[in-house]
């Protein structure tokens, strides 16, 4: 006869299970058989989504849905252009990203307020649809004609430009109001004569392409008082205007930089003023009024490398920020910004900061919060930043009891996403405050976390 062995009593135990590691970006490597796993719980929302072809550059679409929405799901419009394999496969597109919905919060009694929204904590796939328009060569950069705040979409019959900087050496000014119309309304003919080519293309470069690219805010939605700065690699900026007949290229370059333009940004309060930034590692600052197409005043240099993105404070406009191609983020305050001409030393930034491991790729201020700024890097982070937020004299002691990798941690970063392959732009979401959206090799990350 055979004996069932007889096994021990298992003895309960209290002990909880360990807590997953933290991986710290330089610090930590991840071993061939290690991938990344997101904690939801410090997210509201966060979704990915996959496209045909990866894009260098997007931007947000203002829509008609409303301002400050906390509301799930949610929903999302860009314009992107696309790095496909061969030219002429290339596409302007415009994205609607809608069933946004809450990350699952695992029982978490916090939203409690919504819980009487059915769908509003399901952690559901997200949808992408888009429509586009064949692009000759692909695009460097995209930028959508900025709209007022609380403005809504314009109506179909008005036109709401975006510009792109083809690595053609030519910059197309489309109007994408026809495609963000047949997203929206079942059935809708597509004028191709409309949106089907460019309303205007800026010849100017020749064939030098550009990556720097921004439109003047100019308070008012009205498409005959625009102006586009655009800025190519051979070191020179170049502004178009539009009239009530269409657009003016205007012939004069602005010409103080000795490299390639990298970045370029309006100024939020001074409708004439505008700062660039440079392979030739300076920021200038410019003034279309002055004579002679040269900067007024500038940072020389302003990183030990290229300064590959700039971001210019909307809430306190004596505030900008530059990312550097050594991985460095710094704030300058304008004010100490040294006129040409004078002898005045070179100003020091407000603050610096050296987390990222790889070039900065992407910056942006938040656009209400004017403490707040997110930057992204070719290693794969993006990060979430406060300037407001200071380490106490009384936390310094207690710092003891911290390991060491988190007393690497800068007390103004507040978050840092990963899990996208090279970063290349990211955005805020002017309408779903605290959103962050991101374009990378493989395609698009929207999110919000409970920092912001």
């Amino acid at each position: 006869m055979d004996v069932d062995e007889v096994l021990p009593a298992i003895e309960e135990s209290d002990e909880q299970p360990s807590a997953p590691d933290v991986f710290i970006p330089g610090t930590h490597m991840l071993g061939n058989d290690e991938i990344l796993e997101p904690d939801d719980s410090v997210y509201v929302m966060r979704h990915s989504m996959n496209v045909n072809w990866p894009c260098l550059s997007f931007d947000v679409l203002r829509d008609s849905l409303g301002d400050e929405r906390q509301r799930y799901p949610a929903t999302a419009y860009l314009v992107s252009g696309t790095q496909a394999d061969l030219a002429n496969k290339n596409e302007l597109a415009v994205y609607k990203m809608s069933s946004l919905h809450r990350t699952q919060t695992d029982g978490d009694e916090s939203h409690s307020e919504d819980n009487d929204q059915d769908d509003d904590n399901l952690d559901e796939d997200a949808i992408l649809e888009y429509r586009s328009v064949p692009h000759i060569g692909g695009v460097n950069r995209v930028r959508a004609q900025p709209l007022p705040p609380s403005h809504p979409l314009l109506p179909v019959s008005q036109p709401y430009y975006a510009a792109t900087w083809a690595d053609t050496g030519k910059v197309h000014i489309w109007d994408i109001r026809p495609l963000i119309e047949s997203l929206d309304v079942p059935g809708y003919s597509l004028d191709k004569s409309r949106s089907g080519k460019p309303a205007f293309t800026i010849n100017l470069h020749g064939c030098v392409e550009g990556f720097a690219m921004d439109w003047a805010s100019s308070g008012e939605a009205n498409p005959s008082s625009l102006r586009l700065l655009t800025g190519d690699i051979h070191s020179k900026i170049y502004l178009t205007t539009s009239t009530p007949s269409g657009f003016n290229a205007l012939s004069q370059p602005f010409t103080s930089h000795t490299s390639s333009i990298e970045d370029l940004q309006w100024s939020p309060s001074e409708p004439t003023v505008f700062a660039s930034c440079s392979a030739d590692c300076s920021v200038q600052i410019w003034d279309v009024r002055s004579k002679g197409r040269q900067s007024v005043a500038g940072i020389q240099p302003a990183h030990e490398s290229d300064v590959n993105v700039i971001s210019w404070n909307k809430n306190a406009g004596h505030l900008l920020l530059s990312g550097g191609d050594e991985g460095g983020i710094k704030v300058w305050d304008l004010r100490s910004m040294q006129k040409k001409g004078t002898p005045s030393p070179v100003p020091l930034p407000v603050a610096s900061f050296n987390w990222h491991h790889a070039p900065i790729t992407s910056i942006e201020w938040h656009p209400m919060e004017d403490s707040v700024f997110a930057a992204s890097g070719a290693d794969n982070q993006v990060t979430l930043w406060d300037l407001g937020v200071e380490q106490d004299d009384d936390e310094s002691g207690a710092m003891d009891d911290v390991p060491e990798w988190g007393r690497m941690v800068p007390p103004q970063l507040l978050f840092v996403h990963q899990g996208q392959k090279d970063v290349k732009e990211l955005h805020w979401h002017p309408q779903i405050p605290g959103t962050v959206i991101s374009t990378a090799l493989d395609g698009f990350n929207i999110f919000k976390t409970i920092s912001v």
